[in-house]
C-alpha cells in the first residue's frame, strides 16, 4: 500500500482520525516516554493544577496527526520533516479526539507538502493546531 504522491494532491484535500484517550492510552504513552508527570498520572497531584484533574499529554494528541499523515493524507511511505504546535485547550480522560490533516501548500520541485493539522474535541473545541511538512511518496 502506498500513499498519494505529490501530483495526486490537491490543496484542500483532507483526512482524518478520532480515537477516544482512555487513562490506558495515557499510562502507556507514559511509560513509552518516560513522562511520568503527575498532571498526567496522579489525580490528586492533578487536582490541584491549572486544569482540576488529569489531563494526556499534548504529544499523544500530536500522535493522532502522525498517525493521518501516515496512514491516510498522504499515507504509506511519507516522511515527516517538521510540524509546528499550538496546544490550545486540555484533552481529558474519556474525550474523544478528531484529528484533521489539510493540504496548504504543494512545492512540487521539492517534493514537498504544508498541511494545516487541528485536533478537535468531542465538543468542537480546537486542542491543538499546527503546520506539518512533508514528504508524499514518490
Amino acid at each position: 500500500m502506498k500513499g498519494r504522491e505529490i501530483n495526486e494532491l490537491k490543496i484542500k484535500d483532507k483526512e482524518s482520525i478520532q480515537k477516544t484517550i482512555s487513562e490506558t492510552d495515557v499510562y502507556l504513552y507514559a511509560g513509552i516516554t518516560g513522562d511520568l508527570n503527575p498532571a498526567h498520572i496522579n489525580e490528586e497531584v492533578a487536582k490541584k493544577t491549572f486544569f482540576k484533574g488529569r489531563i494526556a499529554h499534548g504529544m499523544l494528541t500530536a500522535g493522532l496527526v502522525s498517525a493521518v499523515l501516515g496512514m491516510k493524507l498522504p499515507g504509506p511511505g511519507t516522511i515527516y520533516l517538521s510540524q509546528e504546535l499550538k496546544f490550545t485547550a486540555p484533552v481529558r480522560f474519556g474525550d474523544t479526539v478528531k484529528a484533521e490533516v489539510e493540504v496548504i501548500q504543494k512545492i512540487e520541485d521539492k517534493n514537498i507538502v504544508k498541511l494545516k493539522t487541528t485536533c478537535t474535541n468531542q465538543l468542537g473545541d480546537t486542542v491543538l493546531e499546527g503546520i506539518a511538512t512533508v514528504m508524499p511518496p514518490k
